[in-house]
């Protein structure tokens, strides 16, 4: 299992989500640019086995959450789990996604 990082942020501490996978860092610091052909290149190449398995945090840049989760769907038919943090408990819990409304 493999925990995808979509973006570092620094002071952020995504320690909490790693007993669910191997942490593996999609994008560095920073914006996307406004052309966004070279980020979704370097997602594919990253997310190419990205699979029922995985995770994606969803942490950093909101247009770069966006086009990892575009990709990530696309990749395993429709289907995605992410980590949502939970303020109050103080811990990740996994959140499944299927955009054709079946279960993943």
């Amino acid at each position: 299992m493999t925990v995808y990082v979509v973006q570092e942020v620094v002071g952020f501490n995504i320690l909490p989500a790693s007993k669910y996978g191997n942490f593996e860092l999609l994008l560095p610091k920073g914006q996307v640019m406004l052309s966004s052909g070279p980020t979704v290149s370097r997602l594919r190449k990253t997310l190419k086995n990205f699979s029922d398995e995985d995770y994606l945090l969803l942490i950093g840049d909101p247009a770069a959450i966006g086009l990892a989760t575009a990709v990530a769907c696309d990749i395993n038919r429709g289907q995605f789990r992410f980590l949502k943090w939970d303020r109050q408990e103080r811990q990740y819990y996994p959140i499944n996604v299927n955009i054709h409304g079946g279960k993943l």
